[in-house]
């Protein structure tokens, strides 16, 4: 059995719940869907949550094609792909908070609109997120690449319990600890981009000798 999947499975899952952070983004969910019945609002969070699941998963399980198709070296991306995370990291330790969405400020949006983008795309599977899971699965082993969509599967499923049941828990936190959260997660995110990084150098260095 491969070793070290217990750490691994623990990495993928704080890297995801750092990008995602459930609890800074459902007063985005709120601010986006307004006063509405329950009833709609579970529809809305479930089809939000399925849809951002469905995208990371094909890129999780195709990553490599896309690869191939456009000749990407597996270097290149973690190279790349570390820095991007690494720059969300920063832009969130810079923040005050994430109670808006790339600083404008969040009205409600059409009933209708509003569960592909922009709850799916960009805010739960944006480039961060998508970038993240691909450099967790690509050149990984499948039991690897497993762990990563059921890690994944999880942190959709604590979102949409946070969209529906956690304004309660928000409210208590309140506003300084939801930045205190944000800023952590934001540590995180920097932390494991360096490292993203630092792999794709040394990858790239092995692969030019």
């Amino acid at each position: 059995m491969e070793t070290g999947l217990v750490s691994f499975a623990i990495m993928v899952f704080t890297g995801f719940f750092a990008i995602m952070n459930p609890i800074a983004n459902a007063p985005i969910f709120w601010g986006l869907i307004g006063d509405v019945e329950e009833q709609y609002k579970k529809a809305v969070a479930r089809k939000a949550t399925i849809a951002a699941f469905l995208i990371v998963l094909s890129f999780v399980l195709f990553g490599r094609l896309i690869f191939d198709l456009f000749g990407i070296s597996i270097a290149a991306f973690k190279i790349t792909g570390g820095y991007l995370v690494f720059v969300v990291g920063l832009d969130m330790l810079r923040s005050r908070n994430k109670s808006d969405y790339h600083g404008k400020t969040i009205t409600p949006a059409p009933q209708d609109d509003i569960a592909i983008s922009p709850l799916a795309i960009p805010i739960l599977a944006g480039p961060g997120t998508i970038v993240t899971a691909m450099n967790f699965s690509s050149h990984s082993s499948p039991v690897r690449v497993v762990i990563v969509i059921v890690m994944f599967g999880i942190l959709t499923f604590m979102t949409y319990v946070m969209f529906v049941y956690g304004s309660k828990l928000v409210d208590r936190l309140g506003k300084s600890m939801l930045i205190v959260i944000n800023k952590l997660m934001g540590l995180i995110l920097a932390i494991i981009g360096t490292g993203m990084a630092v792999e794709g150098i040394k990858l790239a260095f092995h692969l030019a000798k």
